[in-house]
């Protein structure tokens, strides 16, 4: 076998792995699920609609039920979402509160 990749012990598995092959598992597991408020999941980029009225803190201003969210960004976390909105900076959601368009 012709194989220059280095092995890299799993202490998970008790195996000797290629180290891209444990690279890919662990990115894996890192990998966070977002899902919108009726079970649909959510990526980076996806359009989201609000499913009722939000009062944001400290922007003096209330997104309406129906607002269309064009672009969001998952953070890494399972409930927030960040986006932007003209006139809020900094505008994190929670995913309980949109519905996939």
């Amino acid at each position: 076998m012709a194989d220059d990749e280095d092995y890299v012990y799993d202490e998970e598995s008790g195996e000797w792995l290629p180290a891209s092959e444990l690279a890919a598992k662990r990115a894996a597991e890192s990998l966070v699920e977002v899902r919108d408020a009726v079970g649909n999941l959510l990526a980076d980029g996806d359009a989201v609609t609000l499913i009722k009225d939000l009062t944001v803190k400290g922007a003096g201003q209330t997104l309406k039920q129906g607002t269309v969210i064009p672009s969001i960004r998952l953070t890494g976390d399972p409930q927030e979402i960040d986006c932007k909105y003209p006139g809020i900076k900094g505008l994190v959601l929670r995913a309980e509160f949109v519905r996939k368009r």
